[in-house]
């Protein structure tokens, strides 16, 4: 029996994690890991105490993915992970975002103001601009398909 390397490992744990996601349209899972040990999680959904969306409230069914962000009710798996962190004072800079898909744009600046280092992901998502800016950034970036 072998053991999953670290990527593999943690991005097992940010699938499990994608499984509490509420969105209907896409489960994303995110983790910031440092040193081998996981610092935060997050899914992606709407804010805390706020009504879930659902088929016939999602204000996003008609948009492409990788578009009009602002329309949505909910907060990104990379945004919940960044403020569950801050929420409970846990210094992240320096540390790995792992995510079940590439983040967007608005999630990548918050990446690179947060001083995460490195970004592990594994499915695609339509955002050339999020990719052109982690290319500009010093986060290393990897893709396990």
């Amino acid at each position: 029996m072998s053991r999953p390397s670290w990527d593999e490992y943690f991005l097992k744990i940010t699938r499990d994690v994608s499984e509490r996601a509420i969105c209907v349209k896409r489960q994303v899972g995110a983790i910031i890991v440092k040193g081998n040990q996981i610092l935060s999680t997050g899914y992606n959904g709407t804010p805390k105490g706020l009504v879930h969306c659902n088929e016939d409230t999602c204000l996003r069914k008609n948009v492409p993915s990788g578009e009009r962000h602002e329309l949505c009710r909910g907060l990104h798996a990379e945004q919940n992970a960044i403020i569950q962190a801050a929420v409970h004072g846990v210094k992240i800079e320096g540390g790995t975002m792992y995510c079940t898909c590439q983040p967007c744009i608005i999630c990548v600046k918050m990446m690179i103001n947060a001083g995460l280092k490195r970004l592990v992901y594994e499915g695609d998502y339509p955002d050339q601009l999020a990719a052109d800016m982690l290319q500009e950034s010093t986060i290393e970036v990897v893709q396990i398909k």
